[in-house]
């Protein structure tokens, strides 16, 4: 088989999965639907490894391979083909979105169960796998913006999964109207590049792209970028990430880790000969991702809902990502985009177990001592808050601290953003053990002690105003939860996401194995800044300040909230209090767009609505023409008397008057 046969299969196991669950749920019994679902992303990982052992067997020129199955359409001389491509880059893509993906299937199937929506849940979990690997095989930008719409579809449908609650379905229709406008930029930007290179394909493209004049390529990147920063939560499209939180945990971890929101770093890679010639565009992206990564490491200083910290974390290590690929530095870039999904997805799946064991309960302030209670959750956890921080000899550690060696390698402008990141990294640093201390030490919460004593904590989610089990993060109803401790598909899961948190930067290590960078390279063949990497000592002098800054947020961590864990308080209600508040207000980005976008639009509906159709439309016009025809209504109805002399009246004055016509016009 060629690697394109294993593509194929690739995208057809997890719609079949899709296709299986959604028109057979009600014949599948307990838990079959989870493994059903498990099993088509696992089918779909071992394609992945078929492809990238076929890939790996040709040589570097031989490694774009691209495969139609027929015309996806053709009109007006324009033809499309329903084509993939298979690359190193995509291969990459493929093997963390199926890998990661399954490993969160397999944590579902616990920690779903007893949920009402079990078998939907796994139906979108696997539509949500197949959108993405579409979008990722993609082999032209018609496919790509099918596989992009497919997935902002299915992240509405898992955000707002859980339909009964209000926050949750606002949080969905957030997600999706950001998507759209995102979807908006990028139909634009490829419309701009049909038009300037006459190519959809990215071979056609590419290779036309020097046709287009410096301002057109910027402005079709530019619009590229929209799209880009909508998927990837990146500023100014940033705000509906956070409120994704209200779907279930494993949906958290599967946006947030390997699939939706590393689309735009995917897709900036993908279009990187573009991106080249329009320098100006990258250095836009350079700048707001950079702005991000601060924006989001300084809200999560203060967010107190555990799965919240963790996602202004997501955005914040997209911003590293960005940075890198629009830097041009590719390689480390998606380097950092593999090893965050292990540990971001290994994150959320500890606080899944946390919050399981607390009822439902997410807040920080009510969490502490839970090492003793947890001590799997405890240790998986803290392998991915070190991966996070990048901890030394962490894959954290030698992804993120790769980036900035590249972006301050690049002089100028960059070496200000590459000072940046690092002052984030000590951020970061700070914020993921902020975590860790206060979830899983200091004095034990009345729901640790039940769990250190053999008792899981109760929880009774029966909705007060019908009666019937409400959905929660947990499952329902009952007082067992399913957390990591008793669960052996959770620690399945978790554990090799642990493994791979702590000895995945090995394919990355300066000076002794590059083998990601070399794997990728074919993808970016052409390229003008290949040869622009920092020397090996230049990485490991970046290694070691990395190093030092992740120790020192640490230990600045642990002396604030276990040694004088009064400090914080005294911080937060006097000495900063000021700064406090405008970081739990997320910078006030929600209370900027409710007053400039919300409020007027809304207002604009309440004048249509009150004004346009209640007077102009409902009152003049059709009220006006109501008056026109009852008025020529009222007349013809004057003129049925019925009687004979009338009728004889009128018919002999018409033909008076026909006949009168005729003497006119003859004469």
């Amino acid at each position: 088989m060629s690697p394109a046969d294993y593509g194929w299969l690739v995208l057809g196991f997890p719609l079949l999965g899709t296709l299986v669950l959604a028109f057979g749920w009600r014949r599948l019994p307990g838990r079959s639907a989870g493994w059903i679902g498990s099993a088509s992303i696992l089918a779909s990982f071992i394609s992945a490894l078929g492809a990238l052992q076929q890939l790996q067997d040709r040589p570097e020129e031989e490694r774009h391979i691209a495969s139609s199955l027929f015309d996806y359409a053709d009109t007006f001389g324009v033809s499309v083909d329903l084509a993939i491509l298979v690359d190193p880059l995509s291969v990459l893509m493929m093997l963390v979105v199926s890998g990661v993906s399954f490993l969160i299937h397999l944590y579902s199937v616990a920690y779903m169960a007893g949920d009402r929506g079990y078998v939907r849940f796994f139906a979108y979990l696997n539509y949500f796998v197949f959108s993405m690997l579409l979008l990722v095989l993609a082999g032209n930008f018609v496919l790509l913006i099918v596989g992009w719409a497919f997935v902002g579809a299915a992240s509405y449908l898992l955000i707002s999964f859980w339909y009964r609650r209000e926050t949750a379905t606002r949080a969905g229709i957030k997600a999706f109207v950001m998507n759209v406008i995102g979807d908006v930029g990028l139909v634009i930007g490829a419309f701009l590049l049909f038009d300037g290179t006459g190519a959809l394909d990215y071979g056609g493209v590419f290779e036309n792209a020097h046709l287009m004049s410096n301002g057109q390529v910027t402005a079709a990147c530019l619009c590229l970028l929209v799209g880009a920063f909508a998927k990837s939560a990146q500023i100014p499209l940033h705000t509906w990430l956070p409120d994704a939180m209200e779907g279930p945990t494993p949906v958290s971890a599967l946006i947030h880790a390997a699939t939706m929101v590393t689309a735009g770093v995917y897709l900036i890679a993908r279009t990187h000969p573009l991106f080249e010639l329009a320098p100006t565009a990258a250095d836009v992206a350079a700048i707001l991702g950079t702005l991000t990564l601060v924006v989001a490491a300084s809200i999560a200083l203060v967010v107190t809902d555990l799965k919240r910290v963790i996602a202004y974390s997501t955005m914040s290590q997209i911003g590293y990502m960005v940075l890198g690929v629009s830097a041009f530095a590719y390689g480390a870039g998606m380097f950092h985009l593999m090893t965050h999904a292990f540990f971001k997805a290994l994150l959320f799946m500890g606080a899944g177990s946390v919050i399981a064991g607390m009822g439902g309960v997410q807040s920080l302030d009510r969490m502490g001592g839970f090492r003793r209670a947890m001590p799997f959750t405890f240790v998986t956890f803290t392998i991915g808050a070190l991966a996070l921080a990048g901890f030394p000899l962490t894959a954290g550690f030698f992804s993120k601290d790769e980036i900035i060696a590249f972006t301050l390698n690049r002089g100028g402008l960059y070496t200000v953003l590459g000072v940046i990141a690092y002052v984030a990294a000590f951020v970061t640093a700070f914020y993921a053990f902020r975590m860790v201390f206060r979830v899983f030490f200091g004095e034990p919460v009345d729901e640790a002690r039940e769990l250190e004593r053999g008792h899981l904590a109760h929880h009774d989610p029966a909705n007060p105003m019908t009666g019937e089990p409400e959905d929660t993060d947990v499952g329902f109803p009952g007082p067992e939860h399913h957390i990591a401790e008793r669960e052996w598909p959770m620690k399945a899961a978790m554990a090799p996401l642990a493994l791979l948190s702590i000895i995945g930067g090995i394919v990355g290590i300066p000076g002794v194995s590059e083998t990601l960078e070399h794997f990728l390279e074919p993808a970016f063949e052409g390229s003008d800044y290949l040869d622009t990497a920092p020397s090996d000592s230049d990485k490991t002098l970046g290694l070691v300040i990395g190093g030092v800054i992740s120790l020192a947020g640490i230990a600045l961590a642990w002396f604030l909230y276990l040694v004088r864990s009064a400090t914080t308080l005294r911080l937060r209600d006097y000495q900063l209090r000021r700064v406090h508040d405008f970081l739990a207000h997320k910078w006030y980005f929600d209370e900027l767009y409710d007053a400039a976008f919300v409020r007027p639009m809304a207002a604009a509906g309440r004048y249509g609505r009150t004004v346009v159709e209640s007077v102009f439309v409902q009152d003049v016009i059709i009220g006006g023409a109501t008056s026109v025809v009852r008025a020529g209504s009222s007349f013809a109805r004057g003129l049925q008397t019925g009687y004979l002399r009338s009728y004889a009246a009128l018919l002999v004055t018409g033909v008076a008057g026909l006949a009168l016509y005729f003497l006119i016009t003859s004469s």
